[in-house]
């Protein structure tokens, strides 16, 4: 099991990625959203703001619920994520990554992952 700063640097990886992706078409395809990640089998949960410049730091938070996009995991898996050695596609099929959102957030996120 990964700990928690193991965690929060695979977050910061994933965050970093978006720096990457060519600003136009972020800006297509991102509407501002609040964004959770819960990893239960830490107990712990991070929470981040996605916009059209990317995403911000995530920060602890108590109210993983309350966000618009909730995303479970757990820290291996979510490690693993953080370094392409799981897809988002397989890890949501197979049940590792739960993802909640509208349709159309899922859509959107789709197209960036």
């Amino acid at each position: 099991m990964a700990n928690e700063e193991e965690c929060r640097a695979a977050l910061g990886r994933i965050a970093g990625r978006l720096g990457d992706v060519d600003p136009e078409q972020l800006a297509e395809h991102v509407v501002e959203r609040s964004i959770s990640c819960r990893i239960p089998d830490l107990g712990v949960a991070y929470r981040t703001r996605i916009h059209k410049d990317g995403l911000d730091e995530f920060e602890p938070t108590d109210d993983a619920k309350g966000a618009q996009v909730r995303l479970t995991v757990n820290s291996d898996d979510l490690v693993a994520l953080a370094n392409d050695e799981l897809s988002p596609a397989k890890a949501w099929a197979s049940g590792k990554l739960k993802i909640e959102a509208s349709i159309f957030d899922l859509l959107r996120l789709r197209k960036l992952l």
